[in-house]
């Protein structure tokens, strides 16, 4: 076998393993917390459309969408056991790990709805390994009765199913 051959089989090679990678994330559900929610109203309209038009194929299941958000809604055990931990910290009403704990939440991503100055507070979720506060919250509304998971800093949220 001589050079051009053996170039050309690699490519070849490099070539298959990325189709084989491609078909392999394309036929994977998504994770609710590595791909947690809809950034905006907009899209999330779009999405709960796509999820009731996919749904009507399914059984009965719950909604996957919270109607008053249009986030995608998740159970608080599908998310990471620190969060869980947060979620009980916070029902038990601390104490908190940090003094930005219970801070308001200023919701400037307008990722979630808009509600009036002290609504939203927020609470650190531990992250291992992490030598900060890390990226993970909790961010609740209505005096602590409405729950919100973001693992990526505020860039998106789920709705933890109540």
């Amino acid at each position: 076998m001589n050079a051009r051959q053996r170039i050309g089989s690699v490519l070849g090679l490099i070539l298959l393993i990325g189709v084989v990678l491609l078909v392999n994330r394309l036929g994977s559900t998504p994770d609710p917390v590595a791909d947690p929610t809809v950034r905006s109203s907009a899209s999330a309209s779009a999405s709960a459309s796509a999820s009731r038009t996919a749904s009507t194929s399914r059984t009965t299941a719950p909604s996957t969408r919270d109607p008053d958000t249009g986030l995608r809604l998740v159970d608080l055990a599908s998310l990471p056991k620190q969060a869980q931990q947060t979620v009980a910290l916070i029902q038990r009403g601390g104490p908190y790990p940090y003094a930005k704990d219970g801070a308001t939440f200023g919701n400037r991503e307008r990722i979630l709805p808009n509600q009036r100055s002290g609504y939203y507070r927020e609470y650190t979720v531990i992250t291992p390994g992490e030598g900060d506060r890390g990226a993970r919250r909790i961010v609740t509304g209505d005096a602590d009765r409405i729950f919100f998971y973001t693992a990526d800093h505020y860039d998106s949220f789920v709705r933890i199913r109540p």
